[in-house]
């Protein structure tokens, strides 16, 4: 009981400092509004960029793969688990990546832990951003590696600083006898601020010291480049990053994540990374779902243009309103309020105007910036995005933001 206690009084502390999340209950599919509460709110905070989540072609292929193949796969990939859909994807995101090849995995948080897991260990050298995402972290955790080193946010002169420090490691052989590995890894884009990594210099600095480079494009995936294929197309270095993370559950609609790279790097993670080994792959309706918004994103750039349309209507209309939208670079629209509380109540005010944003808090982002983060989709109308942009000058006024 005296356990049970100390968790009620941790929940109370949490209540108190405006940090405690009360999740919200969907009733409906994903797109530009969701019902909760039997209600119909304008949709401002899932990361179902392009609208891909309920679109028909998408649906469709998940009832067909189910008629034919059924729901699950029953096992994991290395022993009877691996479908032919799960091959089919694969080789498109490889297409579509530029990449040699690819691995599917269950999620974006479980894809970051079998990069970098499967490859370092104890005496290797991890060098990472600062406002990395939680996945990476914990990765990096996992890895057991001794030598983590941190550099500020985007800062190129501190990530010198830290090569310089991670090549004098790197001179003592490991205990079997091999060089130490040196991965710099960072998100692509920092997904609170919505601002994009430095990859053409991060690149340039890895060639030079010799290290491995790792991104997470979760939010860079279906958004940024060409057609969507995500921040290193957007930067054009596609080939010149060693390991590319991504997900398919923001841009793609579905669920999953996935690595890319060498054919010889996604051989090894196949054969080594243990969140593959053991664990059952994508289901059936997933794996279909994924190979027609693959198709979809081929096809056409059309979603992509217009969810970067309304990206832009809606960060100059907030700027125009008097808002801090901080200083992102890409669809993502941070609204930064600063206190906890307030962006708590703010995002109150928003629900009982019809809009769903949820506050984003500590520890999401540092003490003091909390915000609401707002994410456009390409299934948005110009209309949808002004009765938005209305209910949050209202909020402003009512809270004495504006």
């Amino acid at each position: 009981m005296a356990t049970h206690k100390f968790f009620e009084e941790k929940v109370e502390e949490l209540k108190n400092k405006g940090l405690f999340n009360n999740i919200k209950t969907v009733e409906s599919g994903q797109g530009a509004y969701l019902t909760i509460n039997g209600k119909k709110m304008l949709n401002f905070c899932s990361n179902n960029y392009l609208g891909l989540a309920s679109h028909e072609r998408v649906k469709k292929a998940a009832k067909e793969a189910i008629e034919k193949m059924g729901v699950g796969t029953a096992s994991v990939r290395t022993l009877s688990g691996t479908n032919s859909l799960h091959i089919e994807l694969e080789e498109k995101l490889a297409k579509f990546k530029h990449a040699e090849a690819a691995l599917v995995l269950q999620g974006g948080f479980m894809a970051n832990m079998a990069a970098i897991q499967t490859i370092i260990d104890k005496e290797d050298i991890v060098i990472s951003d600062e406002l990395n995402h939680a996945s990476i972290i914990d990765a990096i955790r996992l890895s057991q590696v001794k030598t983590k080193l941190i550099y500020k946010h985007k800062d190129m002169k501190e990530l010198e600083q830290r090569l310089i420090e991670a090549s004098k490691i790197a001179k003592t052989s490991k205990s079997n006898g091999e060089h130490p590995l040196i991965l710099i890894v960072t998100d692509g884009v920092f997904s609170m601020d919505g601002d994009l990594a430095p990859l053409p210099e991060i690149i340039k600095l890895a060639k030079r010291y010799g290290a491995l480079t790792m991104v997470d494009d979760a939010h860079g995936e279906g958004v940024l480049g060409d057609y969507g294929r995500g921040v290193a197309d957007h930067f054009k270095v596609c080939g010149e990053i060693d390991i590319e993370v991504g997900t398919l559950s923001k841009a793609f609609g579905v669920v999953g994540g996935f690595i890319t790279g060498k054919k010889a790097l996604i051989d090894f993670y196949r054969q080594k990374a243990r969140q593959f080994l053991f664990s059952n792959g994508l289901s059936i309706p997933d794996t279909a779902a994924l190979i027609e918004t693959v198709n979809i994103l081929e096809e056409s750039d059309e979603l992509v243009k217009k969810l970067w349309e309304n990206a832009d209507y809606l960060k100059k209309n907030f700027v125009k309103l008097g808002f801090n939208t901080g200083k992102s670079e890409s669809p993502i629209t941070p609204v930064i309020l600063g206190d906890e509380n307030l962006a708590k109540d703010f995002s109150a005010k928003l629900f009982e105007n019809g809009v769903f944003a949820t506050p984003i808090k500590f520890p999401m982002v540092p003490m003091g910036t909390a915000r609401i983060r707002v994410m456009p989709s390409a299934a948005h109308t110009k209309a949808d995005l002004t009765i938005g942009i209305k209910a949050f000058e209202k909020a402003g006024k009512e809270l004495e933001v504006l």
